[in-house]
C-alpha cells in the first residue's frame, strides 16, 4: 500500500508568543515494514534533522522573535508491506520494560493484565489482553487529556487511542513483557482518509508486534509510524513549549492524497 500524506498543524495566538520552541517528530524512517519514497517538512525556517534516544527522526523548531502564529507542514509518499506483522531492531528493548508516570501499573491494572493473560506471555495472550481493554474502555474523545494516566483511565473506563496504547504498555511491562508507544498515521478504508493515531509494540520472539486496542488490529497493514517511546510524551509528533501567546488555537489535519 502506497500511503500519499500532507499532515499540517497551525497553532494561533490572541497574544503573540515572545519565543517558542517545538519537538516535531513527523518523520517516518525506513523499516522492515515501511519505505520511505519521499517526505519533506514546510517550517517557518530550516531545521536540521537528529535522533533522539529511542531513534526517531527528531527536528527541533525554535523562534526567537515575536510570532502570532507557528504552521507545521509535513508531506510525502510512504510504501507500506501490508503482509509483514513483525519487525527487527537491533537495540535492546529492555529499556521498554520501564514504566513512566503515564504508564505506571497499578493493582487494578496487574490484576486486569493477569486475568487476561494468566501464565500466557506470548500474542495469543496479549492478543486477548487488547480485546479486553477494548471491552473494558468505551472509546469516548473529550473524555480524557494528555496527562490522563493509564491508571485513571482504566479506571475511568473509556478514554482515546492514547489510553488505550498507555493501559496495555502498562499492563504488557507488568507481566515482564516489553512494550513501547508508536505515533503515527491510520488510513481507515471506510472513510478513505488518514487519521494520526497511536498504538502499541510489544517484543515477542525477538521482534516487535503490532497491538492496536482502538481498532482490535494484531496487523499494522494501514499504519504508517513516525515514532516511538515509553509513552505518548516520548513521540507524539508536535510538543513544545512557549512564553507569552494567550489565547492558544490549534488546528490539524491530515490529507491522503
Amino acid at each position: 500500500m502506497r500511503l500519499s500524506i500532507s499532515h499540517e498543524t497551525a497553532y494561533h495566538y490572541e497574544d503573540p508568543v515572545r519565543a517558542s520552541i517545538q519537538y516535531l517528530r513527523l518523520t517516518p524512517h525506513d523499516s522492515e515494514r515501511q519505505q520511505v519514497l519521499s517526505w519533506q517538512l514546510d517550517l517557518p525556517r530550516p531545521v536540521r534533522a537528529q535522533l533522539d534516544p529511542f531513534g526517531n527522526i527528531l527536528h527541533v523548531l525554535t523562534l526567537d522573535e515575536p510570532h502570532d502564529s507557528v504552521i507545521i507542514g509535513a508531506r510525502g509518499q510512504v510504501d507500506i508491506d501490508e503482509l509483514r506483522e513483525a519487525e527487527h531492531e537491533h537495540q535492546s528493548a529492555l529499556p521498554f520494560l520501564r514504566f513512566t508516570r503515564l504508564t505506571e501499573a497499578d493493582e487494578a491494572l496487574r490484576a486486569f493484565a493477569g486475568q487476561q493473560c494468566r501464565q500466557r506471555r506470548d500474542r495469543t495472550g496479549l492478543i486477548d489482553l487488547m480485546h479486553g481493554l477494548n471491552q473494558h474502555m468505551t472509546y469516548t474523545p473529550g473524555a480524557t487529556d494528555v496527562a490522563t494516566s493509564a491508571a485513571q483511565a482504566f479506571a475511568g473506563g473509556c478514554g482515546v487511542c492514547q489510553d488505550h496504547t498507555h493501559t496495555f504498555l502498562a499492563c504488557a511491562r507488568s507481566l515482564g513483557i516489553p512494550a513501547r508507544f508508536v505515533s503515527g498515521y491510520l488510513y481507515r478504508e471506510n472513510s478513505a482518509a488518514l487519521a494520526s493515531h497511536a498504538w502499541a509494540e510489544a517484543w515477542l520472539d525477538n521482534a516487535w508486534y503490532s497491538f492496536d486496542v482502538t481498532h482490535q488490529l494484531v496487523r499494522p497493514e494501514r499504519h504508517l509510524k513516525l515514532a516511538v517511546g515509553l509513552d505518548y510524551l516520548d513521540a507524539c509528533p508536535v510538543r513544545g513549549m512557549r512564553r507569552g501567546g494567550a489565547g492558544e488555537q490549534m488546528h490539524a489535519k491530515v490529507l491522503q492524497q
